[in-house]
């Protein structure tokens, strides 16, 4: 057979063939005096052999290991390594379509979607009003949701849902949202910062920021701060030291 013949045999494309040689899957046969190769029988029955184990997911690397004569892995352990990824792949889809599921019966999605469910309602629970500052705000918890461990993020909304039940410190945010978004076009110097600083630093429960405050020089402050106008970046710097005893 001739390599067009031996692929069409099995089912696969020339190129497949050629590729499986360079690896060294499949052996190459002799080129005969015209300078074409000639395929056996047992050359059709070791491609078919790749590509079923191909079919059934196996990378070539592991493919390799299950044709070699020494020190390859056997059959059954490939398989069964290959079975273990599949069931772990099953339980991520499931718990994704859980996720899903959550998002989907919960009506109305926040603006920062898709969040965790227990963001979400959090979210549904913070004012908004229509304030930047607010807006702005959400994105970051979104941020932090995201990138934040299952402990970390769990703890950060149980303190987070611990304040928003109480009126008087929703009624103390949605007047400290106000008063940074006045502050949009002012100066680091304006008197206000100080007020905004402190009364920002009333609104936090106590434990937030969870986990601890990162230091000035951390790059997540540094491109917090290069997000909010001057004003409003020194509002959060002042806060930060309130809540970590510099700030009296």
């Amino acid at each position: 057979m001739r390599i067009g013949e031996l692929a069409a045999a099995v089912g696969v494309t020339t190129r497949t063939v050629r590729h499986y040689h360079h690896l060294g899957l499949l052996p190459e046969p002799e080129r005969l005096a015209n300078g074409y190769r000639r395929y056996s029988l047992r050359h059709a029955v070791a491609l078919a052999r790749i590509r079923r184990l191909t079919e059934l997911g196996l990378g070539l690397t592991e493919v390799r290991d299950v044709l070699a004569d020494d020190a390859g892995k056997d059959l059954a352990e490939v398989l069964t390594e290959l079975d273990e990824d599949l069931a772990r792949q099953e339980e991520a889809i499931r718990e994704r379509r859980r996720r899903l599921r959550v998002l989907l019966t919960a009506g109305a999605l926040p603006a920062e979607g898709p969040v965790s469910p227990e963001l979400a309602a959090l979210l549904a629970a913070l004012p908004d009003d229509g304030s930047p500052m607010a807006a702005k705000d959400r994105e970051i918890l979104a941020l932090v949701d995201t990138g934040a461990s299952p402990r970390e993020r769990e703890r950060l909304l149980s303190v987070l849902r611990g304040a928003l039940d109480d009126p008087d410190t929703v009624a103390r945010t949605r007047e400290a949202y106000a008063l940074l978004d006045a502050l949009a076009d002012a100066a680091p110097d304006d008197p206000r910062v100080e007020r905004a600083a402190r009364m920002l630093a009333g609104c936090l429960p106590d434990g937030y920021p969870a986990g601890g405050t990162p230091g000035p020089d951390h790059a997540f402050l540094r491109a917090l701060y290069a997000d909010f106008a001057p004003a409003q970046a020194e509002v959060i710097r002042r806060t930060l030291r309130i809540l970590t005893g510099e700030g009296g």
